[in-house]
């Protein structure tokens, strides 16, 4: 693991704070605490992590309002956010997708299975697939063409709608991570006036039946995104 990843845990709980650190070190990563929100926003900008792991209960500011503030910070755009917390409910989780989580993992902590879905999500940047040079992407089994605007699956070749080609695209762009509705619009339809949440829906439901189901996943009350297979 490249020891010059740095991640930033937040959470008001000490024992919380030292077992995932302890983890993390043994991971070889550069590792950062905080006890709040506030002062996981002043320790971000201090050091710029490549990982956020937020606590979403907290005095001061919670996670979810932390979150919020430095999604709309350019520096923390694209940095990689995660809600650690003990509440599984529904719209809590959803709370955490609409603020910018790139995932959700509740507690109590398997220390194990954290550090696999942290690797997993650090690996996504030598996967950004946007910001690649390649204009023939490959991800599972698929190869997505921009220049002819085709893609294969295996031995098979797949003609999408132009937009249909644009969705996929974006999604397989970061695998695993969940996208809004609202940033789905923004993303492929900004030009327009009149697409509505039923647009992506449709969009999606003929991407799957042009692809296949298991590719592109529905997160509940929030929007979608592409499974690794």
């Amino acid at each position: 693991m490249n020891a010059k990843q740095k991640i930033l845990v937040v959470d008001d709980e000490q024992d919380i704070l030292d077992l995932i650190s302890y983890n993390l070190t043994r991971e070889g990563y550069q590792v950062y605490t905080a006890t709040n929100g506030r002062l996981a926003i002043e320790k971000a900008k201090e050091v710029n992590p490549d990982l956020i792991i937020l606590d979403v209960m907290m005095p001061v500011m919670d996670g979810i309002e932390a979150c919020r503030l430095m999604r709309a910070m350019p520096e923390f755009k694209h940095t990689f956010m995660i809600f650690l917390t003990a509440r599984s409910e529904e719209y809590s989780e959803i709370a955490g997708f609409h603020v910018g989580a790139d995932d959700y993992i509740a507690k109590p902590i398997k220390p194990r299975a954290l550090m696999s879905r942290i690797n997993a999500i650090l690996r996504r940047t030598s996967q950004d697939i946007i910001e690649a040079p390649s204009d023939k992407v490959t991800i599972s089994d698929l190869i997505i063409d921009r220049d002819e605007f085709i893609v294969y699956r295996g031995e098979d070749k797949i003609i999408l709608a132009r937009k249909e080609f644009e969705l996929l695209y974006l999604l397989a762009s970061k695998p695993n991570k969940v996208y809004t509705r609202e940033q789905i619009l923004k993303a492929i339809w900004e030009d327009s006036v009149v697409v509505t949440n039923r647009t992506i829906d449709v969009h999606i439901r003929k991407l799957r039946e042009k692809i296949g189901e298991t590719y592109v996943s529905t997160v509940k009350g929030v929007g979608y995104k592409f499974d690794l297979q």
